[in-house]
This record gives structure tokens, sequence and C-alpha cells, in this order.
């Protein structure tokens, strides 16, 4: 194996698993504003949703995209600089749900480009949810990459794991008191 090579792959797999998921989370948030933005008077309601359009798209095609293929290209490096490993149990679940963030990457996408035509029908609530999806997938792809064939199964793994998912839930939670404290504050006339 030739270990300059390999170093090299694997530093700029990290930056470009970093910047990738940077943007894989930010995105849906930016999906919620966007969404949110409807409840907003008109013009304030348009001049949001055209920023909105706007930060999606480059975060997408500047940042998040340009992220997703060097990771993917760094880790092809990393291969043909070890690839024994592609024998391994642990690198085709790791491959697995790549395959899906990739899937969910693409999926950003159709949402993007339907809040930019003004078709998309999920709620904030729902895009909130949908953000989970990558937190879930980033944490199982790191523990297969750290863990690899030893993936910890023990009382310490299932703690954090109940950690997240406690997390998740306050976040839910939180968002929906802040939407009924809003609703608190439209008077009963008002629609």
């Amino acid at each position: 194996m030739d270990t300059s090579a390999y170093f090299w792959f694997k530093a700029l797999h990290v930056v470009g698993f970093t910047v990738w998921m940077a943007g894989l989370f930010y995105l849906p948030r930016l999906f919620v504003y966007h969404v949110e933005a409807q409840e907003q008077p008109e013009p304030v309601q348009k001049a949001l949703k055209a920023q909105f359009a706007l930060m999606e798209r480059r975060l997408y095609t500047i940042i998040t995209t340009p992220g997703m293929i060097l990771t993917i290209l760094m880790a092809i490096g990393i291969l043909t600089t070890e690839p024994e490993v592609l024998k391994e149990t642990w690198l085709h679940a790791k491959l697995a749900l790549v395959a899906a963030m990739v899937g969910y990457h693409f999926w950003c996408n159709h949402i993007r480009k339907q809040l930019a035509r003004g078709t998309f029908t999920w709620t904030g609530q729902q895009l909130r949810a949908f953000n989970e999806v990558s937190t879930v997938l980033f944490i199982l792809i790191v523990l297969l990459a750290i863990f690899k064939d030893q993936f910890p199964t023990n009382l310490a793994t299932w703690f954090i794991v109940g950690l997240v998912v406690l997390m998740a839930v306050a976040i839910q939670l939180y968002a929906r008191k802040r939407r009924l404290d809003k609703a608190k504050l439209v008077p009963e006339n008002q629609p």
C-alpha cells in the first residue's frame, strides 16, 4: 500500500465528507424556512421565497454537490490503495449507507426544484423530520468507519443512540411549542 497516497486520499475524503454533511444538514433547514415564508404577508413572502431559493441553489451546487463528489472520488482513491478492504462486511454496510446518503442528496435537489417552482406540498414539520434522515445516516456511517467489524452493541452504544433520539424528540417538541406560542399571538378574528 502506498501510504503517502492513502493519507492524502483519506484527508481529502474527510474534508469532502465534512463539506457534504454541512450542506445536507443546512439545506433542509433552508427548506423549512422557505416553506414557512408562506405564512408571511406579501411582498415579504415573495422576497423571502426568492432569497431562500437562491441560497438553496447556491448551497446545493457550490458546496454540497462538490463535497459529495470529492467524498466519492477520494473514497475510490482510498480503495485503490487498499483493495483488500472491499471483502469486508462493514464496508459493504457503509457503502449501502453512503448510497442512501447519495439518494438523500438527490432527493434534496428534487425538493429544492419543487420549492423554486412553488409546487412543494410538505409542511415545515415534515421537513424537520426529513432533516433527521441525514443525521441518522451520518452517525451510522461514522460509527462503521471507526469501529469497522467491531461495531459496538453494548450499553454505552444504546445510551448514545437514546441520547440522539431524545435530542431529535426535544427538537420536534420545541418546534411544536414555538408554533403553538405563535398561534396564541394571532388574534382570534384573524385567519
